[in-house]
């Protein structure tokens, strides 16, 4: 075998995941399909600032430019990272960690290295938090610079005290796994530069004799050999290894699963591919946060705020009857991304405030849509299902709405295009207004999740192995059995170190 390991994706899971295995001794090769960047400084502009999101925009080179359906008849852009640093090079930087509620209903479901106590380490491990490194349960010294608005502005401050006003408690550390409430933004940012994985991983282990990276190779399926992972095939020829990592992304690695003829065997075989395992949990069960832009037009003439960011703070409440705290989030923007406004508004600047679902019933399903690797799979999110998400997706919209008439944020405010309080008081009416104005957190997970044995839907065992292949592992977000209740960019990473403790029988 020429290689101990060959990861698939050199995204915000693989990069932790590989640089973690080549401090332990394994010869790893990492495959990306889209460009490699060796330093921080040959990133391009737009991946470096983290004040746009512009690799976002369908038809960027870093960008996968997947569509989705929302809900039957909606769809909509689902940007995924391509590159070095996968989605972590062109996101917000926003870098909430998983709940201890998340960790553990992943527990609960019959997968307990995932509790809170096992990825404490791992959570430590990954970081270099600024504010709260000292303290129990944070970590210094990590890859990954977190920090925290300190400072904010007129906006800023009106938001918090509008949050206080309605009584949603003070939650300055987002990552403490205390009570949602409202509260800055840990971010992954340091300078003004968006710190990806690449950055904070590979870069420092270019020198490597154990670590090779290749960038522009697309993996075309795996390589199965009586019932083992000994490779991959790719668009450059054929690769070994003695074991196979896929890392590719909540869309990348079902889709490779079913590629390799791994999946749900009825469709393998209409799609033309032949059946290796007939695993019918492979692109079943995604999940996602269905979230809603309530705009708003503030005043003119506000001074600039002191944060360079379009986001500053995060307020996180628990509907009525969610089973877990802190289902909904309201995410403010205090300017359009990639545009500081002279003046701080005026009647030219639409903002905007995100109100989510970010504990839904909803699932989703990915598909191929052909037998060519080059094709994109179908994917469907399948939002809003069930009356109870709903519900609970209008609790968050009217959340929102009620920031926008406190007596703190009121004033700033010179119009609400919409809902208007006629809408916001009508249950049928906001239905259909939400549907109508849907969209995706683009938070996508579970698409190969893990599970007991007894779990028929469960791809991969709680040590990342899927099930009916040697030698094949899943390390990202698609393990994961639901989405978690906050942005999964931190659980990615996350994933990634805990999947190399597994890999090297650390855990």
């Amino acid at each position: 075998m020429s290689w101990d390991v060959v990861v698939v994706g050199a995204g915000s899971s693989g990069c932790a995941l590989a640089a973690r295995l080549a401090d332990a001794g394994r010869r790893v090769l990492l495959l990306e399909a889209g460009a490699d960047h060796p330093r921080p400084a040959d990133f391009p502009p737009e991946l470096r600032d983290a004040a746009t999101l512009g690799a976002t925009v369908p038809g960027h080179p870093a960008n996968w430019s997947f569509t989705t359906e929302l809900v039957p008849g909606s769809r909509a852009p689902l940007p995924r990272g391509r590159g070095v640093g996968g989605s972590s090079a062109v996101n917000g930087g926003y870098f909430v960690r998983a709940t201890p509620a998340d960790h553990a209903g992943w527990a609960a479901a019959g997968n307990d290295q995932w509790s809170l106590a096992a990825c404490l380490p791992a959570w430590c491990r990954l970081e270099d938090d600024r504010q709260y490194g000292d303290r129990p349960g944070h970590g210094s010294g990590g890859p990954l610079p977190v920090t925290r608005p300190a400072a904010g502005g007129p906006l800023a401050d009106a938001l918090a005290a509008a949050a206080a006003e309605l009584g949603v408690p003070s939650e300055p550390d987002k990552n403490a796994g205390g009570p949602p409430g409202y509260g800055p933004v840990p971010f992954t940012v340091d300078g003004g530069v968006r710190v990806n994985t690449a950055m904070a991983y590979l870069s420092p282990r270019r020198g490597s004799p154990l670590l090779t990276v290749r960038g522009g190779v697309r993996v075309r399926r795996v390589l199965l050999e009586r019932g083992r992972a000994v490779g991959v095939d790719t668009d450059a020829g054929p690769v070994r290894a003695a074991e196979v990592v896929l890392a590719a992304g909540a869309v990348g690695t079902p889709h490779l699963l079913l590629l390799s003829g791994i999946g749900p065997a009825a469709d393998l075989r209409a799609a033309g591919v032949g059946v290796a395992v007939d695993a019918p949990g492979v692109g079943a069960g995604l999940s996602d946060h269905p979230l809603v832009y309530l705009p708003w037009v503030p005043v003119a003439g506000l001074p600039e705020e002191d944060w360079p960011l379009p986001l500053h703070s995060v307020l996180h409440a628990t509907s009525s009857d969610s089973p877990v705290p802190g289902d909904l989030e309201v995410l403010p923007w205090l300017r359009p991304w990639g545009r500081v406004v002279p003046g701080g508004g005026g009647d030219d600047v639409t903002l905007s405030l995100a109100a989510g679902l970010y504990r839904g019933e909803s699932r989703g399903r990915l598909a191929l849509a052909s037998a060519d690797p080059a094709a994109a799979p179908r994917i469907e999110h399948r939002y809003l299902a069930t009356a109870a998400d709903r519900r609970r997706l209008r609790e968050a919209v009217r959340l929102a709405g009620a920031l926008l008439r406190t007596r703190a944020l009121a004033p700033l405010v010179t119009a609400r295009p919409g809902p208007d309080d006629a809408v916001l008081a009508d249950d049928d009416a906001l239905d259909g207004w939400v549907r109508a104005a849907l969209a995706t957190a683009v938070h996508l997970t579970g698409g190969a999740r893990m599970g007991p044995d007894g779990d028929p839907g469960a791809v991969v065992d709680q040590h990342l192995r899927v099930r009916g292949v040697e030698g094949l592992r899943v390390a990202d977000t698609s393990v994961l059995p639901e989405v978690p209740t906050r942005g999964p960019a931190a659980s990615a990473v996350m994933v990634g170190e805990r999947a190399a403790e597994l890999l090297t029988g650390q855990a």
